[in-house]
């Protein structure tokens, strides 16, 4: 398949590129100009394509003739960046095409989700300061998935719990809501995130659906596996 990594050259969007390279996937990424470089390890491998995520016109360029995409959506700044983003792949990407979206555990789909007062205190405080510095809009994350979750489109939205660094420990476990027993961990590997993206273009068991996912090597994880 071809597919567009939209947010290609963080960590995140990194390890989809190798992965989608190494399963014999044709990778188009798209990144800001001064980020190209950190692409270098993939020359000749991959088609880039420089300009902010939310650019509809570079957008419309990179998902011309992908099947699928991945999609980070960040909420950088206070200009409507995540939402921009978005609504671009959901505008431009071809009919029928898998469009995989990453965000946090902040996003519910039906209002379901159970959070630690803590969690909801943190988000509230580093959301409003984020704000007021003009740093970060995470109130445009979840408008951006709202978009997502009204369309016709053949969506998943992947909602990472706390990510770290390391070795894969394999393909994360996931429920439908935060809150449920096995997410308790809330550690995920970053590798591993982008396994779950790489893989959910080919599962259809997931299609509609916004999945919270956490290691299957986590201590929650493996004690519902006991159960």
């Amino acid at each position: 398949m071809r597919i567009c990594v939209v947010g290609a050259s963080g960590k995140l969007g990194r390890y989809m590129v190798r992965q989608l390279l190494e399963a014999g996937d044709e990778v188009a990424a798209v990144c800001r100009p001064e980020s190209v470089k950190k692409l270098d390890e993939f020359a000749g491998r991959i088609e880039v394509f420089p300009g902010k995520t939310n650019d509809r016109a570079v957008l419309r360029r990179a998902l011309h003739g992908c099947d699928g995409a991945l999609v980070v959506l960040v909420p950088w700044g206070v200009q409507q960046y995540a939402s921009g983003t978005a609504q671009a792949a959901l505008d431009y990407a071809e009919p029928g095409a898998r469009l995989i979206f990453s965000c946090g555990w902040h996003i519910t789909m039906d209002g379901r989700d159970r959070y630690a007062w803590h969690f909801t205190l943190l988000l509230k405080l580093v959301g409003a300061i984020a704000k007021m510095l003009r740093l970060v809009e995470l109130d445009d994350q979840v408008e951006a998935c709202r978009r997502v979750f009204a369309s016709d489109r053949r969506w998943t939205v992947v909602r990472g719990s706390d990510l770290e660094e390391g070795p894969s420990q394999g393909l994360p476990v996931w429920s439908e809501h935060v809150g449920d027993p096995i997410l308790a961990s809330n550690k995920t590997r970053r590798v591993d995130f982008a396994g779950f993206m790489v893989a959910a273009l080919r599962d259809d068991s997931l299609l509609n659906k916004a999945p919270a996912i956490v290691s299957c090597q986590s201590p929650s994880a493996l004690a519902t596996k006991q159960i």
